[in-house]
């Protein structure tokens, strides 16, 4: 596999995009309060743009892994999660707050979940 040290960089900035997603995501119980309020929807456009760092993030270790280091870890959907990115930037009119409610709340524990764990197994 490649450089190691640049597949951390790039897992580490998908592990921040992350954390930052669970951060924004922490006040909100449905998916209602993203569009019920000005300040909700800030936090989804937020929650959204760290989406795309994720998406773009993991497209970039790909590139990087020759598409060789994802397949390892079949616990989260890595097509899907690279896809939400493209449907974040070309259809963000059409985004959905339950799909974005969704992903915070069931896909992105698990990524950073899997995220840390690969990092962990690299630094070995």
């Amino acid at each position: 596999m490649p450089d190691t040290e640049l597949i951390l960089e790039i897992l580490h900035q998908i592990e921040d995009a992350t954390k930052k997603v669970v951060q924004r995501f922490q006040v909100i119980n449905n998916p209602n309060d993203f569009t019920d309020t000005a300040s909700g929807m800030e936090k989804m456009d937020a929650i959204c743009m760290m989406l795309i760092v994720i998406g773009e993030s993991l497209k970039n270790l790909d590139k990087v892994t020759e598409e060789k280091l994802l397949p390892h870890y079949p616990e989260v959907d890595w097509k899907k999660a690279k896809g939400m990115r493209d449907i974040i930037t070309h259809h963000y009119a059409n985004i959905n707050a339950e799909t974005v409610f969704f992903t915070c709340k069931r896909k992105i524990p698990v990524l950073f979940d899997t995220i840390q764990r690969i990092i962990k197994e690299l630094k070995i």
